[in-house]
């Protein structure tokens, strides 16, 4: 069930490229489609440290983080994440992982493994399609946007 232009716009999603990556594109047009769709979107673009999404969801009373990493240290750089957002009082925060998130060619059952391990709640490999993330966005979000889904 997917969520209303209405509903998705009471939902505040906090967006970047964590770490020393520089890979901005991508990133954008998630941000931009997501705005589309009507969530409100903070986008913190490239060379963003973990501590500035979670300084952002804090301003912002954001529902949900929603990670990018493309260089392949995503691992490194999402290291801790969740208990920092536990820390700074985020606990119950969306936490979204995506792109190209390994050195080298793994199982990628096995990297989503490990991303939900972290704290994750959903991880998304190379060319995941946005409308995807809008239908997962909307399932798991449905609770904090007031009313059912349509």
């Amino acid at each position: 069930m997917s969520l209303t232009p209405e509903q998705r716009g009471k939902l505040t999603l906090v967006t970047g490229v964590i770490g020393a990556d520089t890979h901005i594109v991508g990133n954008r047009i998630l941000s931009m489609a997501l705005e589309k769709e009507g969530y409100k979107v903070v986008a913190l673009g490239a060379l963003t440290p973990a501590e500035d999404f979670i300084k952002a969801a804090i301003e912002t009373a954001a529902d949900a983080i929603l990670v990018s990493s493309l260089y392949g240290q995503g691992e490194l750089d999402c290291r801790g994440f969740r208990d920092m957002c536990i820390e700074a009082g985020l606990e119950d925060i969306t936490l979204y992982v995506g792109g190209n998130l390994v050195v080298g060619k793994q199982s990628w059952n096995d990297v989503e493994a490990r991303y939900r391990e972290m704290g994750f709640n959903r991880a998304f490999p190379p060319g995941t399609r946005t409308p995807d993330v809008v239908d997962m966005l909307d399932q798991d979000l449905k609770g904090r946007a007031g009313g059912a889904a349509a």
